[in-house]
């Protein structure tokens, strides 16, 4: 502890209410937040004679100050702690990384033929949401099974707007084909009710209700209709015996587990909707060694539900202090009464069970991972003289089509492996068309400028998909920006761009570096490569996308942003476009008949393969 700083004093000092503290360094850097419902109490905890563990000894090593904020009640406290790790992701607290979005199925309600799609962002838009899923498999597994059972339209309202005859979906009975009138909007509304119940778990109710339906075909002597029920009912009845460890509790809850392997720490999240087992999702949160698993389950329930869905019941492996707490504050965010638990038996029981056997498997596997990675790391190190092992390594390249639409990419890998959420792109415009060498120097510039005082992270070593060229004209801007230590190492493709033949040269040496094809050093190498192109590939044909589509609409006059905007939409692109029919055009928002048949004309005397086309 810094020598100006009088704990003894501090702790006199602070009142017996509830707040939020922060433990600080010398420098300022927060170290650690804390909550507590009576600050003196808490604070003064961490500075009196009893020993503590390890973690919290090494923390107080580093305390140069604190700093208290008063809350009026302990859930405000419990709000502001969760705010303020969100901000300042301090080293000894648990921080959950950021992650997708969890994804839904969207179902069009506002439609005459609904149709059931996947969807992640934004619930703003007209229809009902069901979810959350834990992953995009689980959302279209789940699609499948509503198509088979259900003959819901899997196609796009452009597609559909547009057939004149059944596709292939109804000729193998995924769809009842309402496009083309073969089902009546009654029928295929009480379908889309049958799923939407399926998906929320009332398969008794709905079983009931299909029983019903084919008795009454069967006395009505319509035997097919009564041989469809029959074939549903069958259906509904194996997926629900394949549900058997989800048991016959019609519950809406998450069962969470925490495991610790080495160094990793995963957190798994076993969705279970309608009683219905969804899927689990694994998170790795940031851990510093010595923290339990009662400190990680604390902190993912507030950083997670905070920001996420939360289901009626969230059951917790471990018993929690604040339980009753955080079920109170989750409740009041969620809308609904909330309640975090432990002592479960039976099949609440099994899916916490279940939970840490995912748990453990998802954290043995990243263990392994991260140790591979570890030793190639140590490979790279040897094979290129490092001084030390590179803790991160970024990659750039460069993609374009004939010098147009150029965009630089950059990935970056860690020791625990590939760090998707600070990958970038940048879309190249000062430079002229095909300059390879000066799109890589621009994106270097913007993707490090202000050099460390700007506190970006700055990487270890540094790839450049190319030879000696590029090298030769990137050294000069890390030295600018003040990051000529930075080790830099060019990728050029070696012959018939095939794998482990790639020549690796470093600044100053004319003579490629002699790595062996089949070492870890070079796997790695390939690894960050070949993400760093595949990730520049898709931003250029994104780029591109983008501009074909305006191309061919700029030059429809009268056409302007918004109206451009309000056709893509509608017609769900250009295609959809391409294929409306002058009516069709005309019943857009802000589109006149006049116009609208600008547009008609415009886009069919476009020459064959024109953009977009």
């Amino acid at each position: 502890m810094s020598g100006d700083f009088d704990p003894q004093a501090l702790v006199r000092g602070l009142p017996r209410r509830p707040g939020v503290y922060r433990m600080l360094d010398r420098a300022g850097r927060v170290l650690y937040v804390g909550k507590a419902r009576q600050l003196q109490r808490r604070v003064g905890s961490y500075f009196g004679r009893r020993p503590h563990d390890a973690k919290t000894e090494a923390l107080l090593r580093l305390v140069a100050g604190v700093e208290v904020t008063l809350t009026g009640t302990e859930q405000e406290a419990l709000l502001l702690e969760y705010t303020l790790i969100k901000e300042h992701k301090p080293r000894f607290n648990v921080v959950l990384r950021d992650d997708k979005s969890y994804p839904y199925i969207r179902v069009g309600t506002h439609q005459e033929f609904a149709r059931f799609e996947f969807h992640r962002g934004s619930r703003q838009a007209p229809g009902r949401y069901f979810g959350p899923f834990p992953n995009a498999g689980a959302v279209r597994a789940m699609l499948q099974q509503l198509q088979k059972l259900f003959r819901i339209r899997p196609c796009s309202d452009t597609f559909f707007a547009h057939r004149s005859r059944p596709c292939l979906q109804y000729q193998i009975r995924r769809c009842s084909a309402p496009c083309t009138g073969l089902v009546t909007a009654e029928d295929y509304r009480r379908d889309v009710e049958d799923a939407m119940r399926f998906i929320t778990g009332g398969g008794d109710d709905l079983l009931a209700s299909l029983v019903g339906r084919m008795e009454r075909c069967s006395a009505e002597l319509e035997y097919e209709k009564a041989a469809g029920y029959r074939d549903q009912i069958a259906e509904i009845r194996r997926i629900q015996q394949q549900q058997a460890v989800a048991g016959s509790v019609a519950a809406d809850a998450d069962a969470l587990a925490v495991a610790f392997e080495g160094d990793q720490c995963g957190v798994a999240v076993l969705m279970v909707r309608g009683g219905r087992v969804l899927g689990c999702r694994t998170f790795f949160p940031r851990v510093v060694a010595g923290t339990t698993a009662v400190e990680v389950l604390a902190a993912f329930l507030s950083q997670h539900y905070l920001d996420a869905a939360t289901p009626p019941e969230i059951l917790v492996a471990e018993p929690l202090e604040d339980a009753g707490l955080l079920g109170q504050l989750l409740g009041s965010r969620a809308g609904h009464a909330v309640a975090v638990r432990h002592n479960v038996r039976g099949t609440r029981r099994r899916w916490l069970e279940l939970a840490a056997t995912n748990a453990r498997q998802e954290v043995a596997a990243r263990a392994g991972a991260s140790a591979a990675i570890a030793a190639q790391l140590q490979d790279l190190a040897r094979a290129l003289d490092l001084a030390a092992v590179p803790a991160r390594i970024e990659c750039f390249d460069v993609s374009h089509t004939q010098g147009g639409e150029t965009v630089a990419a950059c990935v970056a890998l860690g020791p625990g492996g590939l760090l998707k959420s600070e990958y970038r792109r940048f879309n190249i415009r000062g430079v002229a068309a095909g300059d390879d060498y000066g799109a890589l120097a621009e994106a270097v510039a913007r993707r490090y400028r202000g050099g460390r005082e700007a506190e970006r992270p700055v990487p270890d070593l540094l790839l450049i998909d190319g030879g000696r060229g590029q090298l030769a004209r990137i050294e000069p801007v890390l030295q600018e920006l003040g990051l000529g230590d930075v080790a830099l190492l060019g990728v050029a493709k070696g012959e018939g761009r095939r794998p482990g033949h790639e020549r690796l040269f470093q600044p100053g040496q004319a003579a490629p570096l002699g790595v062996p094809a089949d070492g870890g050093a070079l796997r790695l190498i390939q690894l960050v490569r070949d993400e760093a192109h595949r990730f520049a590939i898709t931003g250029h044909r994104q780029r591109r996308g983008r501009r074909q589509v305006q191309s061919v609409l700029d030059a429809i006059t009268g056409l302007g942003p918004r109206r451009r905007r309000a056709l893509l939409q509608r017609f769900g692109g250009l295609q959809g476009v391409r294929r409306a029919g002058i009516e069709d055009l005309a019943r857009t928002e802000g589109i006149s008949r006049t116009l609208a048949e600008r547009i008609y004309a415009h886009l069919h005397d476009a020459p064959e393969g024109s953009a977009g086309g």
